[in-house]
């Protein structure tokens, strides 16, 4: 029985052999490059067309389309990553968190904003002194119910 991570191997593997980038494998299943990379990973359910178009893209058998439409247990490792580019993200949260979090309960009330229904772009900057990655998320708020 094909697993996510297998499903994961395979699509890396095909990626590779192809020499495509995420974009590209996104513009061919008509999804955005993050949210393909992400459910590629196992950290999202495609939906059933979805699954069935990447599978198509990246020539994987068949049954790696049922794999990709599961639903995922999102477990990542807890320890602070050692990859410089993931633990920089790591550091922006633990200096920004606490400001992102005070400025959002400022505008919104007190809540959070949503991994769920959410939404995220990267793209690059052109800058004189050295391009820039600009990463815009956007998630619904949602207000903790208060008793």
């Amino acid at each position: 029985m094909m697993t996510k991570e297998d499903v994961t191997a395979m699509i890396l593997s095909a990626k590779k052999q192809a020499g495509l980038t995420w974009e590209e494998i996104a513009e061919k299943i008509d999804m955005s490059p993050v949210w393909t990379h992400s459910a590629c990973m196992g950290m999202n359910a495609m939906p059933a067309d979805k699954a069935k178009a990447l599978v198509s893209v990246m020539g994987l058998p068949q049954e790696a389309a049922s794999v990709l439409e599961e639903y995922p247990t999102k477990i990542w490792e807890q320890a602070v990553p050692t990859d410089p580019c993931i633990y920089r993200l790591y550091e922006i949260v633990g200096v920004y968190g606490p400001t992102i979090k005070a400025i959002i309960q400022e505008k919104f009330g007190d809540g959070i904003m949503s991994a769920i229904d959410f939404d995220m772009k990267i793209t690059r900057v052109e800058n004189p002194k050295g391009d820039r990655v600009k990463i815009e998320m956007s998630g619904k708020f949602l207000g903790y119910n208060n008793w």
